[in-house]
Order: structure tokens, then sequence, then C-alpha cells
């Protein structure tokens, strides 16, 4: 292998990122810390500030994304902007499903604002308030797992079939499939077949809006 500066090595962690849909920091959350620096969250703290990135940091992200080190040597040559899969991307904002819970990330329609939203590139997104949420806990899956992030259009029109986030009007928030919707109640499957489907009060429902994509 050629020798390699380390703004190229960070450059191909930002690429890697990128075809995941995640900052740097989100990947090393997903990736974790090396073993060496357990409760000490130095691969963090490296990808936000650009450090050294050391082997076995570089091996806890290849292994957290699947890559391989020859995929990963590719990203030197090509470089995020040539990536086919990020062409007409767009930075739109992210947060965990628990953050989605509290108050000031959303307005009484369901939109986002307010501070403390990160970023990730996702293409071919239209909806210029859409934003994104991350999975936690194994609620959603085999469909989603923890980690993957989920893009939602509060502008997109909403039909029977489609799969939904839903906030209720005691904080709770949840993505489900719109099985039936009355005046008075709404029916939700439960992506997971171990939990049971749901049937809410329309009044008890803040807002519900479609998942028009996903980063898996």
């Amino acid at each position: 292998m050629p020798t390699l500066t380390h703004a190229q090595i960070w450059a191909a962690i930002d690429a890697l990122a990128a075809r995941h849909q995640l900052t740097p920091s989100g990947l090393a959350k997903r990736a974790g810390p090396a073993p060496t620096t357990r409760n000490n969250p130095k691969l963090t703290a490296a990808m936000e500030h650009k450090g050294r990135p050391t082997t076995e940091s570089l091996a806890k992200i290849l292994d957290a994304t699947g890559t391989s080190l020859d995929e990963f040597t590719a990203l030197f040559t090509r470089g995020k902007r040539s990536d086919a899969s990020l062409r007409g991307a767009r930075l739109i904002p992210v947060i965990g499903f628990a953050q989605a819970g509290k108050g000031g990330f959303f307005d009484d329609g369901g939109f986002p604002v307010g501070g403390g939203w990160d970023q990730i590139r996702f293409p071919e997104v239209d909806d210029e308030n859409a934003y994104a949420l991350e999975v936690a806990g194994d609620s959603m899956l085999p469909l989603y797992r923890a980690g993957d992030v989920l893009v939602v259009s509060p502008h997109a029109q909403i039909r029977r079939g489609d799969r939904v986030v839903v906030r209720t009007r005691k904080g709770e928030v949840m993505a489900k499939i719109l099985a039936r919707r009355t005046a008075k109640t709404v029916e939700l499957a439960s992506l997971n077949p171990e939990h049971p489907n749901l049937v809410i009060q329309t009044e008890d429902i803040d807002w519900m809006a479609r998942i028009v994509g996903a980063s898996q």
C-alpha cells in the first residue's frame, strides 16, 4: 500500500460515514470505543477534531460498517463527492428517538425546529422540512435495527399501509405501520411481530409523519 497521510485517511473515513448517512461522530458511536480506551471516548473526540486515528479504531469502524480493507482503501482515490450514492444529497437534521420525545425539537405541526440537531447527508430528499430519527432498541426488528436512520417527511401524504412516525401528546415517539384511521382512532401495526398493534385515540396524537427513506 502506498504511503498515506492522516488527511487522506480522514477523508476516507468521512466518505465511509457519508456512504452510511452518518456524521463522523455518529460513525464513532456505532463503532464504539476501542478496547484500550473503554470508558474514555477518544474515538469520538478524534473523529470530531480530526486527531490521529489508531489501528484499533479503524478496525472497529470497518467492522461496524461491514467494510473490507480493499473497499476502504478504494475511498482514498474516490472521495465522498464522487460517490454516486451521494449525488444530489443534502444535509438534513437528525436526532435520536429519545430526543424526539422531548420538547423543543418540533413545532405543533410536527416540523423540526430549535437547536440540538445533528446533521447527515441523504440523497434525493425533496421535502425541505425532512428530518431523520436514529433507531434505538429492538422494537423495530427485523425491519430496522439500532443505529439505522429513518428519514421522515412532514409534508408527505399518508396512506394506509405506509410506515409512519407517531408522537403522542405524552411525548412517546414510535415507528409503526398505519393500518387504519377513522375520525376518532388510529390503528398502528407494529414493525416487530413480537410487539402488539396499537389503537390510539386521534385526540391523543400530537402528530404523525411518513417515513420516506432509511439508511441501514
